[in-house]
């Protein structure tokens, strides 16, 4: 599951929960309801099914040179990314402290030249930077589903605008949200139905991805445009091999 991010910390917010139990080691909001996973002896791995699936985003864009995520939890992705797109900055969106203050537990890297961890509001940080990265991976749920800052027309927008042209966005989406309908039209409308996903890939965690449009359409966009005329692509189980095999090839790439 993804980790609740990206709004204001209200006194209903559980803090973080670490727990190791031999090499798995989870982020937790409630006991029991895994956020994040880690192995120890592999901590850049990605354990979890839907974070295998938001890396299809390297079809699309396979050499990143930036690459902006909203929302750090047990930082999965950033690490992975860190790892595997060695000519990528990577910067991270996360609006707790409290989150970011478990980093080292998670084995991320310090901050350096190309990986900055954020406080703050992503959506106020898109809204100020234009034109600012190739991918843009959004992963943000609280307690009551997905956040209306992260599914309103405006948000949106500003991914929209922060991507390059040709850039892309992949977003994790609960099926059973009771936003996932609206939100799902609204960023449809914001890309110009320049959106698909892969059927059943990560089970209930729908991965969206959506690109902005370009003057002269690169590999990616050609590709996306293909998948958007039908938007849900694929079988389940083959699809997941699909993630599945993209990691391992991402992982030998750059080992």
């Amino acid at each position: 599951m993804p980790v609740p991010l990206d709004r204001p910390a209200t006194a209903d917010d559980r803090p973080p929960l670490v727990r190791t139990e031999g090499d798995r080691r989870t982020l937790e909001f409630t006991p029991g309801d895994v956020q994040s996973e880690m192995l120890v002896s592999q901590p850049d791995a990605l354990v979890l099914e839907y974070t295998r699936a938001m890396m299809c985003f390297a079809l699309f864009v396979p050499d990143p040179r930036h690459i902006v995520m909203v929302g750090l939890g047990g930082g999965s992705l950033a690490k992975f990314c860190y790892r595997h797109f060695p000519r990528a900055r990577i910067t991270v969106l996360e609006i707790r402290d409290d989150v970011i203050a478990l980093r080292d537990q998670f084995c991320l890297p310090p901050d350096d030249a190309r990986l900055r961890v954020l406080h703050c509001d992503a959506a106020d940080y898109l809204a100020r930077m234009p034109a600012c990265c190739d991918v843009l991976v959004v992963d943000g749920f609280d307690s009551q589903g997905l956040p209306s800052t992260l599914s309103e027309s405006g948000f949106y927008a500003a991914c929209r605008r922060a991507l390059h042209p040709g850039g892309v966005l992949v977003a994790n989406v609960f099926t059973y949200d009771p936003q996932y309908a609206g939100a799902l039209q609204r960023l449809r409308a914001a890309f110009d139905g320049r959106m698909a996903w892969f059927t059943r890939i990560a089970g209930n965690n729908r991965i969206l991805l959506a690109v902005r449009p370009s003057t002269t359409p690169g590999r990616g966009e050609r590709l996306l445009t293909r998948l958007a005329c039908k938007e849900g692509r694929g079988l389940g189980w083959t699809n997941r091999l699909l993630a599945r095999l993209l990691v391992v090839w991402l992982a030998r790439r750059r080992a």
